[in-house]
């Protein structure tokens, strides 16, 4: 038996895939539900899984599929050919690239696969990494930025790295983990207060954290009051 937000979420996510041909974004089930955060989705959406409802696709962002409905108890046709039946379709905006009125439309091109990432907020000093989780924030990033592990991401605050080519206001994909390479570049946590993306460099006992910017000084800690948090993997800017 499905609870009140669980059967209303499941409707929803059917009548969206029947209506444009894919799953909804997490913030659009989040108005529809009329929820304060996405975190209450996500518990939904695994409480639907567990049950039998719904499944995800791995590595696709946007891509749930409804298995059954709770009114039927059987199996879910897929989404498009319910969609055709009801001579509805996706949203797809068609370019006439010189093909005759009668030729038949080639199927939609697949998208990069992504996965979602919590977005933890800008990386600044004075707060460690757990301050700044905020479960409700996610971000798209493609598959192919990311390897084996655990990831998160992180908004850039200030220049101090920017002839590393890495800018104010850029995403920077982290690859979690308590160790990294001689030169990585790593969020570093100072004194188990402050949080800092720098580059990594190892002198006999000391640790020196580098600034990628002439104008900012390397500063250097004793071993001990330097924790690697996390070894740069990725970037994503926005024009």
């Amino acid at each position: 038996m499905l609870t009140r937000k669980q059967h209303e979420l499941l409707i929803f996510i059917d009548k969206h895939l029947r209506s444009t041909g894919f799953s909804p974004s997490f913030e659009e089930m989040k108005a529809a539900l009329q929820l304060k955060s996405k975190s209450g989705i996500h518990r939904l959406i695994t409480a639907l899984e567990e049950r039998g409802f719904l499944r995800r696709r791995a590595h696709r962002a946007r891509a749930l599929e409804v298995i059954r409905l709770p009114e039927t108890m059987m199996p879910r046709r897929p989404a498009q050919a319910a969609a055709a039946e009801a001579g509805a379709g996706p949203n797809v905006i068609r370019g006439n690239f010189g093909a005759s009125p009668t030729s038949a439309a080639k199927p939609e091109v697949e998208t990069t696969p992504a996965v979602s990432l919590p977005l933890y907020g800008r990386i600044a000093a004075g707060l460690p990494i757990e301050a700044l989780r905020d479960a409700d924030q996610q971000i798209d990033v493609p598959v192919a930025l990311l390897g084996n592990g655990e990831h998160y991401a992180l908004e850039v605050a200030g220049d101090s790295m920017e002839e590393a080519g890495i800018l104010d206001g850029d995403t920077v994909i982290i690859r979690r983990g308590d160790t990294a390479e001689n030169g990585s570049i790593v969020v570093a946590l100072v004194d188990e207060a402050e949080v800092t993306l720098k580059r990594l460099r190892r002198r006999g006992n000391s640790v020196a954290l580098e600034p990628a910017n002439a104008r900012y000084e390397t500063r250097i800690f004793g071993p001990d009051r330097v924790k690697v948090q996390g070894r740069l993997v990725g970037l994503l800017r926005r024009y």
